[in-house]
């Protein structure tokens, strides 16, 4: 029973800053979007902070829960994207921008406000204090994971759309076409290639170049400023 009850409170200390940063991360696309013209997600119902609006049964909770049963060094995951009429946005170019970085934008606010209340944590009891402590610091590294990831200039990732947003309209259109394919060709980039190039011996970590050394830079200089 207290092995249960252990897995339990080491699973909280991810699973609500999972919660909180892909809700806010997908809220705060849709409020973008409104300040910008477009009312689609607050028509779909998803200007809200209720976690159950966002939940990706995929992305939110296969994926991370599979991370923490195999013990995986870092935890990742994502919620249903809201719903944005980009040709509504007014006007355009800065709309698909603001909308774009308004979900990292978000998580790399969470990460501060982990950090100040980490830095001001009240003294309870040593049990909670460590709870507390354990989940800020993983809502800390989780939130600039996820701001870091979604920053890759790839569609159809939030960067890929700053960098389609920001093109030539010959790039832009290319760029754009990749909306539908570019999540399979990130996975496999990051992830097929690297498992293959190991079965052949050549150690490949894309995603620790591409995500979590710049994430924990990101760490870094956030508690640097803050901390």
């Amino acid at each position: 029973m207290n092995d249960i009850i252990e897995i339990i409170i080491s699973a909280s200390t991810w699973v609500l800053p999972v919660l909180l940063a892909v809700t806010l991360h997908e809220a705060a696309h849709g409020f973008a979007a409104k300040l910008f013209g477009d009312d689609t997600a607050q028509r779909a119902g998803r200007l809200s902070l209720n976690p159950i609006r966002h939940i990706d049964p995929v992305g939110t909770v296969l994926i991370p829960g599979l991370l923490l049963l195999t013990g995986a060094p870092f935890l990742f995951g994502y919620a249903k994207p809201v719903p944005v009429a980009f040709h509504r946005l007014n006007p355009q170019r800065l709309g698909v921008i603001g909308v774009a970085i308004a979900g990292p934008a978000t998580n790399v606010l969470l990460a501060i406000a982990s950090i100040l209340l980490l830095v001001g944590l009240p003294s309870f009891s040593p049990a909670v204090n460590d709870w507390l402590a354990t989940t800020l610091q993983q809502s800390i590294w989780l939130n600039c994971i996820l701001a870091v990831f979604n920053m890759l200039p790839i569609p159809p990732l939030d960067g890929g759309r700053v960098l389609t947003a920001i093109s030539p309209l010959p790039i832009a259109r290319v760029l754009a076409r990749m909306e539908k394919t570019g999540m399979i060709l990130l996975i496999a980039l990051i992830f097929l290639l690297p498992y293959v190039t190991g079965l052949l011996g050549v150690d490949l970590p894309i995603f620790h170049w591409l995500v979590i050394e710049p994430a924990s830079a990101l760490v870094d200089f956030l508690a640097g400023i803050f901390a």
